[in-house]
Formats: C-alpha cells, sequence, structure tokens
C-alpha cells in the first residue's frame, strides 16, 4: 500500500450518487473543510494507531455515505445478498475500512489536506483538495459530494485519478473469489482484515 493509497483510505474514512437537489458548492465545500478538518486533527493527534481506528471509524460514519459505498463495493453479488447479509456487510466494511488505513496513519503524520476549489458534475459536485506529506510532492484529491440520501455525503473520491470505489470493489471481489461466492464467509474474512 502506498502513501497515496493510504491518505485516500483515511478520506474515504470519509467517503461517497444521486442527485444534488439542494446541495450547492458552498455546501459541498463546507462539509470537506470539515471533513479536511478531522482527518487533520487525527493525523496530527500523535495517538496510538489502535486509538486512530476509533477515530476514523467515526468520521467515515459521520461523512461517508456507507450504505452506497458498501454496497457498490459488493457489487452484482449485492443482488444475491439478504438484507441480514447486506447489514453484516455494512457494519463489517465500515470496521475494515477504519482498521485497513488507520494502520499507516503514522507514515503521513505531520501531513495535510487544503481544500482548492469546488465544481459542479453532472448530478454531484466534485470537491479538489491537495495532499502534502513529508517527503512527497503535493498530489491532488478529490471528493464527490452528493445529498441523494437527504444528507450531503461523499460517495466517492479520487486520488491522483484513483477511483476509491473501484478499488474498493476489487478487493471485495477478490475476497469473494477467494471464499467461492460465500457471502458469510467473506464477511467474516472481512471482519478479521485490515
Amino acid at each position: 500500500m502506498t502513501r497515496r493509497t493510504v491518505l485516500a483510505g483515511a478520506a474515504a474514512l470519509a467517503l461517497f450518487p444521486g442527485a444534488a437537489f439542494a446541495l450547492n458548492e458552498a455546501q459541498a465545500k463546507k462539509l470537506v473543510d470539515a471533513l479536511v478538518g478531522d482527518i487533520n486533527r487525527v493525523i496530527a493527534s500523535g495517538k496510538s494507531e489502535g486509538a486512530m481506528y476509533g477515530d476514523f471509524e467515526r468520521i467515515f460514519k459521520k461523512y461517508a455515505d456507507i450504505s452506497y459505498i458498501a454496497a457498490y463495493a459488493m457489487g452484482a453479488d449485492g443482488r444475491r445478498a439478504t438484507s441480514a447479509q447486506k447489514s453484516a456487510f455494512s457494519k463489517a466494511f465500515t470496521g475494515y475500512i477504519s482498521r485497513k488505513y488507520g494502520k499507516r496513519f503514522r507514515e503521513f503524520m505531520g501531513g495535510r489536506l487544503e481544500v482548492k476549489g469546488v465544481k459542479a458534475v453532472k448530478n454531484y459536485f466534485q470537491v479538489e483538495t491537495t495532499a502534502y506529506l513529508k517527503g512527497e510532492a503535493p498530489f491532488r484529491v478529490d471528493f464527490h459530494v452528493s445529498d441523494r440520501t437527504g444528507k450531503d455525503l461523499f460517495f466517492n473520491m479520487y486520488v491522483e485519478g484513483v477511483n476509491m470505489l473501484l478499488t474498493e470493489r476489487t478487493e471485495i471481489g477478490a475476497m469473494l473469489d477467494k471464499r467461492r461466492g460465500d457471502i458469510d464467509a467473506m464477511i467474516a474474512d472481512l471482519k478479521k482484515a485490515s
């Protein structure tokens, strides 16, 4: 996992289509400003990795369209999942994301994200930020914001053109393949994965 992937996950701890009903540029920027502030505070906190897991899980739950990102990550297999399996997957996926990226947060302590601009794209807003990490050239991170659920949330992001949703769909697909399509076994694996 590269530092850029880790940062994508950090932001993804806060991630996730739908129509941009009453959402406007100022609201999209305000949401990302708040998210960036929360991420930067955790990065700068000096807490242990274990303590960061909880912080980033709370950020993910606060800012992410969890139902959408989990459904997207599950892909076509979600159509055959029961309601109970979908719920269990969403819960396990939230913890998995927090652990997966929380383990690597120390690598970019002292770094920061800065919001640079926002623009309307189709039925959502794209908020551009720049990531500054120690020892690396600054790079672009775009957050996609929608109010599909009636609340302003992130539903995707790109880190230098790498699509977070597609990355996680690939990861979950590989886990399902390993378990020969057994959703319950994949969920059990996900609970332990990091």
